[in-house]
């Protein structure tokens, strides 16, 4: 559950029933902060720079800061230490945070380790009296392991640590670790005084297999708390929209199967939470987890469907929705068509333009986020000559790995109801009433 702010760098977001984090946003830039890009990262070949078009846009203008340089993260130079301190100061005075369990999430474009202030606003947010946890790092900024030691003693204690391998060898290859051997000291430091949520992009024949079983071993013996598995990502299709595809030549990603099996497998096999992305997560059921037949009583407290639309979203989540709308008995009004597209939040006009306009209604509703601006929408989804209202659904209608693990079965269970009835809304009110 987001909770928006009007500060340009700090939100707030909700992880737990009873918990909050403040995201302070230090800033920092793809390839640039962090010390050289992973060879598997989703921002190496980068181009272009013209506008996707998206929901920020303006009604008669296609660009804005968000699908143009925001979505490449090109401009997000760090970030003074003075001004990332006090937007987390003004937040604080501003919000109604009396009884919450608040906790600071130091976060970026780069890597924080090497953000050139952190332990300055480190100490500054011990100051307040807040834990802090340390957003997305791959360690890449730890040239020594006691830094781990002085975070640590500084008030952090929870990491989100991109490890890739537990092999320095690897790392030093693949995640350009000029250090591996202080990152993984450092790693262990963290797991065993703090909460680490260790993530890996499971590359096919470089971390997966027996490395990936080795590394998975390292983490149980250290005492991570988490492991999220992240499908790596090498075509358009799979998210890679910024015109920088293939990332690795010659490497097919796993597939969705596979990559299912794969989570499958670790979450059997070792005693830490584990979730993948953009799929699944065995122990809550996500991404949809009100698509399985065990939680179909719940699809009961949803309002009805009154009107006819076409669902248009990503092929990953096309099944998922198809089967919640068959179970509230509702296909005849509605039918879901998938895009040529892993993730919905990533759907571009070039997916648009390749839909089967025989199979979609007078009605459209595509994924909240689609990066492709309003009227664009409308002008491809009715190339066809036949004018079709084309709305927006809610940005997320479920969790991914990266959040569900943070997640009880119950905060994905009522986060998803709470998305499929803004859904429901959107079709009712823009969708075409059956007489």
């Amino acid at each position: 559950m987001w909770i928006k702010l009007s500060f340009s760098n700090i939100y707030v977001t909700k992880t737990k029933v009873d918990n909050m984090q403040i995201v302070a946003d230090v800033g920092g830039i793809p390839g640039k902060d962090c010390r050289g890009f992973c060879k598997y990262c989703y921002f190496r070949k980068v181009k272009g720079v013209e506008a996707f078009g998206c929901k920020n846009c303006s009604l008669g203008k296609i660009g804005c800061d968000n699908c143009t340089t925001g979505i490449r993260e090109t401009t997000n130079e760090f970030l003074p230490p003075f001004f990332v301190v006090s937007s987390v100061q003004s937040t604080l005075m501003l919000g109604n945070y009396r009884d919450a369990d608040l906790k600071v999430n130091i976060s970026g474009g780069g890597d924080v380790s090497c953000y050139p202030h952190l332990f300055d606003v480190v100490s500054a947010f011990s100051d307040f009296g807040l834990p802090i946890h340390l957003g997305y790092t791959s360690g890449k900024g730890i040239d020594d392991a006691k830094m781990a030691d002085e975070l640590i003693s500084r008030g952090v204690d929870e990491i989100t640590f991109t490890v890739f391998s537990t092999n320095p060898e690897i790392r030093r290859e693949w995640v350009n670790d000029k250090t591996p051997e202080e990152s993984l000291k450092a790693l262990k430091t963290f797991c065993e005084s703090s909460e680490v949520h260790a993530a890996s992009v499971i590359v096919p024949g470089v971390n997966d297999g027996e490395e990936l079983l080795k590394t998975c071993a390292d983490l149980e013996e250290w005492g991570a708390k988490a492991f999220i598995l992240m499908r790596f990502a090498n075509y358009h299709n799979q998210g890679l929209i910024l015109g920088n595809e293939p990332i690795l030549k010659d490497v097919a990603p796993h597939s969705l199967d596979e990559f299912e099996a794969l989570v499958r497998k670790i979450n059997d096999e070792f005693s830490f939470r584990v979730t993948g992305t953009p799929i699944c997560d065995p122990e809550n059921d996500s991404p949809f987890a009100i698509s399985k037949d065990k939680n179909r009583e719940y699809l009961d407290i949803l309002s009805p469907i009154t009107s006819e639309a076409t669902i248009l979203t990503s092929n990953i989540a096309a099944p998922f929705i198809e089967k919640i709308i068959e179970n509230i008995e509702a296909s005849d009004l509605v039918n879901v068509v998938a895009v040529d597209q892993d993730i919905g939040c990533l759907v571009t006009q070039k997916d648009l333009e390749e839909v089967d306009l025989s199979q979609v209604k007078e009605t459209i509703l595509i994924p909240g986020r689609a990066f492709v601006h309003d009227k664009v929408a409308e002008e491809v989804l009715s190339r066809d000559g036949v004018n079709r209202i084309v709305a927006r659904g809610p940005d997320k209608l479920s969790v991914d790995g990266e959040m569900s693990g943070t997640l009880s079965q119950n905060d994905v269970l009522k986060s998803e109801l709470i998305a499929f009835e803004d859904l429901i809304g959107a079709i009712n009110f823009f969708g075409i009433r059956k007489q």
